[in-house]
């Protein structure tokens, strides 16, 4: 597969087929990943395969509990966890979780993620983070550099082995019960959860702003980027 085409077709699958995923190829697709790029190349990652059923319920369960949250966000109108809602908007989003509650079914992706065939935690060394963001008087997201492209790199190279799969962060409103589960250790933070398997969905063409809305010369509001 070209790189083009695998940058612009790899989108989020939620859906997969029964069709189980060799360890070998979870194996590969790591080794393929861990050249992802990071601050200082420490490479804070650890890759967490969770196996055992119990261990994958507990996950389950801790993401489907902050699933509900993120629905009723929705539900209200709002954009889920934003960090720039105030008390007015989190009562409004607390006031529609049974609502949230009530749409639930089996067959969701929330509700079945612990059947997915392949489950990776990603988690974070805090210690490895050059947060240059850290004292700045707004919600941080630098950290982030450092970790996120190992996770992509994950899902292009599982596209290279015919697999689908999507990156979540839902789980991590409940990180105490997943760090429990885990067994991780202090100053150890969750990225990402990683759902992979064979698609049992259509890929569909992905829909994204085109350059000129995003892009802009020397300022933010300067004039849009064009083609040459």
């Amino acid at each position: 597969m070209q790189l083009h085409e695998a940058l612009t077709s790899t989108g989020a699958i939620r859906s997969f087929t029964g069709e189980p995923v060799e360890p070998a190829v979870v194996y590969e697709i790591l080794d393929t990943a861990r050249f992802a790029p990071s601050g200082g190349n420490r490479q804070g990652w650890r890759a967490i395969v969770l196996e055992d059923a119990s261990v994958r319920r507990a996950v389950r369960d801790a993401y489907l509990d902050a699933w509900h949250d993120y629905v009723a966000h929705g539900l209200a109108g709002l954009v889920a966890f934003s960090p720039l809602a105030d008390e007015e908007e989190r009562r409004a989003a607390a006031a529609r979780r049974e609502d949230a509650i009530d749409l639930s079914r089996p067959e969701g992706f929330a509700e079945s993620l612990d059947r997915a065939p392949v489950l990776i935690v990603v988690a974070v060394d805090l210690a490895t983070l050059a947060a240059t963001d850290r004292d700045l008087e707004r919600h941080q997201l630098v950290g982030g550099a450092s970790i996120y492209p190992f996770v992509w790199s994950i899902l292009l190279a599982a596209r290279e082995h015919g697999l689908g799969g999507v990156m979540t962060t839902v789980a991590i409103r409940n990180e105490a019960t997943l760090v429990a589960a885990l067994h991780l250790p202090a100053n150890w933070a969750v990225a990402a959860i990683v759902a992979l398997g064979h698609p049992g969905e259509r890929r569909r063409r992905l829909r994204r702003r085109p350059v000129a809305e995003f892009a802009r010369r020397d300022s933010f509001d300067g004039p849009p980027l064009a083609s040459a």
